[in-house]
């Protein structure tokens, strides 16, 4: 079996569906060998949190939906910001969003906690060019 790019991705998405399509995707490029999907934003700072205080590794990959119910994608950058330990040169953080708010995607594109902008679906092309 192909040897995975990255060995853990957390999606944080509120939309089943979505979560659904992208775990299929990341599952069949070989693109990490753990995907945990959270779809609370709340729940997924917690996650990281704990990830950090129990010693387990952080993820190398988030990708993260701006417009969710609970928390948006840019609360959710301040916040786990804001987490003690969080080594941002070690997660690169995609906004996958079906967004196409000109005002989403400049926030995006000045949040030094953003890697990259990816429109919805997430498509094996997308995860070739990160």
């Amino acid at each position: 079996m192909k040897e995975s790019k990255y060995k853990s991705v957390l999606l944080v998405d509120d939309s089943y569906v979505d979560n659904l399509i992208s775990r299929k995707i990341i599952e069949k490029s070989n693109f990490a060998e753990e995907i945990t999907v959270i779809s609370s934003p709340f729940d997924a700072i917690n996650y990281l949190r704990n990830c950090l205080s129990s010693g387990t590794d952080l993820p190398e990959v988030i990708f993260l939906d701006i417009r969710m119910p609970e928390m948006n994608g840019f609360d959710f950058l301040k916040e786990i910001d804001l987490i003690a330990g969080f080594d941002r040169a070690k997660v690169k953080i995609f906004m996958l969003s079906s967004s196409l708010d000109p005002v989403d995607l400049r926030r995006t594109k000045e949040n030094a906690l953003v890697s990259k902008f990816i429109g919805k679906p997430l498509t094996n092309k997308a995860l070739q060019e990160i």
